[in-house]
């Protein structure tokens, strides 16, 4: 008997789903050894922290036990504060105070994860409260997990007030820190911790880089990584995915191929995270064959609705409108549903090929999957009906929502309208779109062109002097250049960069090639010119 009953525990280590563990534990309870303290904490492990498990029969589990120790109460804890509901982590806490057991220093980083991904920070406090009560605010490993609850419900100043009392901190604490103000969008401050750690690891320079990247200072990311990869450890998931998406918004398509290159040299995994960001990346900047072979790269058994989002929409953004709807098809007999996000990028895709009925069969099919439409739906389903000269349809549709439209919406019927030489409706577009941004100078210049190509001149004028009144100034377009792997910043009529005499003599050259060519000892001598500045 005893043989048996060792040879169901030792099982326990082995379980791979409920059902196997349902089977094993009514085994056991057959024996008369369910209530062994090994086999419940290997019962409870399982059931509450491997993502085969089933928390609500852990929480029964525990419920049934005679006195449950703390580490059992935490085990649960843990399990809900990992899940899709962390606020029955409380829950469990509460009851496990009613019922006469105390807390420990394990106890509460958990509870600080939940009310962090909770973003309570009423509830955070509470437990801080109850940390001080109960002499914890010396332990380093809860104090952390609450510098990380606080910065991440909003309340950095609060975070730094911990961090600042804490008489022992470690590179966990450091890090927690600058974690905290990178997640605020504070990335000065966060720089400045940055350079005071004594140490750092792969934590401190991801958090930095994903700062930088969120705060769309995308080059300053790049430059960070770049002084890593010669100072610092070796990149994970997390900061190459960052850099990845840095790359993408500027372009730079080199870089992201060298960063591609650093996975592959270095080993790392391709996991299915970094195959949607390589995808995202190639796709971003123009390279939609490579971003089809990343996408290729995966199983399909490994795909999840995350690659299919950004490969669709890559095509999509491409023009290539056949390929995208022959992948949604490919989607859905590889059996991954659809979300949201796919049904933005289908709808994106039916704008840019015109195709009005699609666009309206896949808004519907929103409803009838149960999805609420987003404001980004709305401007998709209105870019559609616009592009495709359908602008009263699209300011009808626009009356009759039930939100309010916004200037991305409105924007996309103003493009129409423009278009298609609507300009009346075109006038009434633009006028709304100055009262939703009046401190937004595109949409005083997309208001002063309607007048202008109506040739209302009185009109177009004042409403620059309107702009020039309300202090709204022009802001001047940019473009980035990448060449061998260094991205170049121009405005228009630039003439800041080291090289902006040779640049403007070859541009000079190509306008000329560009007119019919009446003589060719011009171009000669544009030729000659190029030499000689070189």
């Amino acid at each position: 008997m005893m043989m048996k009953a060792s040879s169901l525990t030792s099982l326990l280590d082995k379980c791979k789903s409920m059902s196997e563990l349902r089977r094993i534990h009514a085994l056991l309870f057959t024996f008369g050894v369910s209530q062994d303290d090994a086999v419940v904490s290997k019962l409870l492990s399982f059931s509450a922290l491997s993502p085969a498990g089933d928390l609500d029969y852990s929480y029964k589990l525990l419920l049934n036990l005679p006195n449950p120790t703390t580490f059992k109460w935490n085990t649960l804890i843990r399990g809900f504060s990992n899940s899709r509901n962390p606020n029955r982590s409380i829950t469990v806490f509460v009851r496990m105070l009613r019922n006469g057991v105390s807390p420990d220093y394990m106890t509460y980083p958990f509870l600080g994860k939940a009310t962090a991904k909770l973003l309570n920070r009423k509830l955070g406090m509470a437990v801080h409260v109850h940390v001080a009560k109960t002499g914890h605010e010396v332990d380093r490993f809860v104090m952390n997990s609450l510098i990380h609850m606080y910065a991440s419900c909003g309340d950095i100043a609060f975070a730094r007030k911990v961090f600042d009392e804490m008489p022992t901190k470690n590179l966990v604490s450091w890090n927690a820190m600058l974690d905290g103000y990178a997640k605020c969008r504070d990335v000065n401050t966060a720089r400045e911790v940055f350079d005071l750690m004594h140490e750092r690891d792969v934590v401190s320079w991801s958090s930095l880089i994903d700062g930088y990247v969120k705060c769309g200072e995308y080059g300053e990311a790049m430059a960070l990584f770049e002084h890593m990869r010669s100072a610092g450890p070796m990149a994970n998931e997390v900061t190459l995915v960052s850099v990845l998406c840095a790359c993408a918004h500027l372009g730079a398509l080199e870089q992201g191929r060298m960063m591609h290159g650093y996975i592959v040299e270095n080993e790392l995994p391709l996991t299915i995270v970094l195959l949607t960001s390589l995808v995202d990346m190639y796709a971003k900047c123009g390279a939609i064959h490579e971003a089809l072979a990343a996408f290729r790269a995966c199983p399909l058994q490994r795909t999840d609705v995350l690659i299919w989002n950004a490969i669709i929409g890559g095509l999509a953004t491409h023009g290539l409108i056949k390929e995208s709807m022959d992948l949604f098809t490919e989607m859905q007999m590889v059996g991954i549903a659809p979300d949201e996000i796919t049904y933005l990028c289908l709808l994106s895709c039916c704008a840019h090929g015109g195709l009005v009925n699609e666009a309206w069969y896949f808004f519907d099919c929103l409803h009838k999957h149960g999805m609420t439409p987003k404001v980004e739906h709305y401007a998709c389903m209105v870019d559609a009906l616009s592009r495709a000269g359908q602008v009263s349809e699209a300011y009808q549709f626009l009356c009759q929502m039930t939100i309010q439209p916004t200037s991305s919406m409105l924007g996309a019927l103003l493009s129409g309208c423009m278009k298609h030489g609507k300009l009346d409706l075109a006038e009434v577009v633009g006028r709304r779109l100055v009262e939703l941004d009046p401190d937004h100078d595109g949409r005083y210049i997309g208001l002063s062109n309607i007048y202008a190509v109506d040739k209302r001149w009185n009109d177009a004028r004042n409403i620059r002097e309107a702009m020039e009144r309300r202090g709204v100034k022009k802001s001047p377009g940019f473009s980035f250049v990448e060449v061998f792997g260094i991205l170049h910043r121009f405005i228009a009529h630039d003439k800041t960069h080291g090289d902006s005499e040779r640049i403007y003599v070859m541009l000079n050259l190509i306008i000329d090639q560009m007119k019919p060519i009446e003589d060719s000892e011009n171009q000669e001598c544009c030729l000659y010119d190029l030499i000689g500045v070189s």
